[in-house]
């Protein structure tokens, strides 16, 4: 009977240690791998998800893979429920003094900023699919308030991603499609603000070629030549009219996928009691945390003397690197760049960057109030404070939910193309090459839009 407990036991340990990565690896896998009837069928059986502690990232995945299988209207269903949690979450007490004594894991997840802002970027071309364009606006328009309300609590250690620029980019390509010239550009031109003042320093990435485009188009197509001739100049280029009997495509190239969490640990050492306070301090890092924890006997202090080795665990990221590295176009024997309008992976890195003091200081609270009852424990009984810093250490984990079908970045281009059906091929180079054929039906003077998302890309 005790074998059977320790056991049973020993896997629940065990299951607990594991990342929700691996945790949740079959239906990773089945995304992955394109199966996504089969990654429906393996959601649609998880009868905790609409209701569970992780029912964002439920109805995120379930989002994705109907966008991947053409159910635009039922992927919106889906990440309209997502969406409900960040416009509504509210924190519970008890989740929250539960988290304190064990770990974040057992709350509800709550969205990275980045993850509650790509919803709308799914939102967005589930609409556009839905020829509804004053719907994918709507999604657009709500990224930057999205942003913007969520970087508002923050007191301290605010965000440094509180503007996107590609969500800009996305508003001016539906405002010309919509034939709104006027809102296209100015749309546009917030977006390249935005690439030049945040994305170059935060995330690496340059303004893309073809926003220098459009921003050039829209202000010829609108007779703003003081404008045309500004942006000439500002980008060193010659903008040349386009044949007005022809027709776009714009192409949106989803690659790889993004970053999954995992956990890292500081050790912390007990510099010492002083007057109700304990230091805690890591000289690797060059932390240094006070914990008041009252007035204690000359007994008690000798027992938090003894606490000289302390661990904390925190999330990270884990890059998974796309297997394609670069992709073109080809159509009427022309080659179009596809270019770089948001990188996700980069994004996901800076936003857990700018709010690691705020998960600092939540992890430090979590460590003081476990100590706190190890100590009330071992003032009762030698043992029972033994067996209470055996669960404290064994429930110390890092919060390693995450949104992991997104991904890797997202690149975009515009095509001219005759009216009529058009050949053209994605051509994917990297650690290996690949092409793939997609035919259009192009009308004048009117945008087709498309996404293709490549799932190639490294696995933990």
């Amino acid at each position: 009977m005790k074998s059977k407990i320790l056991t049973i036991f020993l896997s629940l340990f065990f299951f607990g240690c594991a990342t929700y990565y691996e945790q949740n690896i079959k239906l990773q896998s089945l995304i992955a791998s394109g199966q996504f009837e089969a990654a429906d069928k393996e959601l649609s059986n998880d009868s905790k998800g609409a209701e569970g502690k992780n029912r964002y990232l439920y109805f995120c995945n379930r989002g994705v893979v109907c966008f991947m299988n053409g159910q635009y209207e039922l992927s919106n269903n889906y990440f309209n429920q997502a969406d409900y949690y960040v416009e509504d979450f509210s924190k519970s007490f008890g989740n929250e003094a539960l988290a304190l004594i064990t770990n974040p894991m057992v709350k509800p997840y709550r969205p990275e900023d980045f993850e509650a802002v790509l919803i709308h970027f799914y939102k967005a071309l589930n609409y556009i699919y839905l020829k509804d364009y004053e719907g994918a606006l709507v999604e657009c328009r709500r990224v930057n308030i999205v942003l913007q309300k969520l970087n508002d609590k923050y007191k301290k250690n605010k965000n440094k991603y509180s503007r996107d620029a590609f969500a800009h980019c996305m508003m001016g390509l539906i405002y010309e499609a919509a034939g709104n010239t006027n809102d296209a550009f100015i749309a546009y031109r917030n977006a390249l603000e935005i690439y030049e003042e945040d994305y170059k320093e935060l995330f690496g990435v340059n303004v893309p070629e073809q926003l220098k485009q459009d921003l050039m188009r829209t202000a010829h197509q609108l007779g703003f030549g003081s404008e045309l001739n500004f942006y000439e100049n500002k980008f060193d280029l010659k903008y040349e009219p386009e044949d007005n009997e022809k027709g776009h495509l714009v192409f949106f190239w989803l690659n790889g996928f993004g970053p999954v969490k995992d956990e890292w640990s500081i050790n912390f050492t007990n510099t010492g009691y002083n007057d109700g306070w304990i230091t805690l301090a890591n000289e690797e890092h060059d932390f240094s945390f006070p914990i008041y924890i009252g007035n204690k006997s000359r007994n008690d202090q000798a027992a938090f003397k003894n606490l000289s080795f302390l661990r904390v665990a925190f999330p990270k990221y884990h890059e998974r690197k796309p297997i394609f590295t670069k992709a073109t176009i080809s159509a009427n024997s022309e080659e179009y760049d596809l270019q770089l309008g948001e990188d996700i992976n980069a994004v996901a890195f800076q936003c857990l960057s700018d709010r690691m003091m705020r998960e600092m200081a939540a992890g430090i609270a979590r460590l003081a109030t476990k100590k706190a009852l190890e100590e009330v424990a071992r003032n009762e009984n030698e043992n029972l404070g033994t067996i209470v810093s055996i669960v404290n250490a064994m429930t110390e984990k890092a919060d390693t939910r995450n949104w992991q079908s997104l991904p890797y970045s997202i690149s975009y281009c515009r095509i001219p193309l005759d009216e009529g059906m058009n050949s053209v091929q994605l051509n994917t180079s990297g650690r290996m090459q690949n092409s793939v054929p997609f035919n259009f039906d192009i009308k004048k003077n009117q945008t087709t839009f498309f996404a293709f998302h490549n799932l190639e890309s490294d696995q933990r």
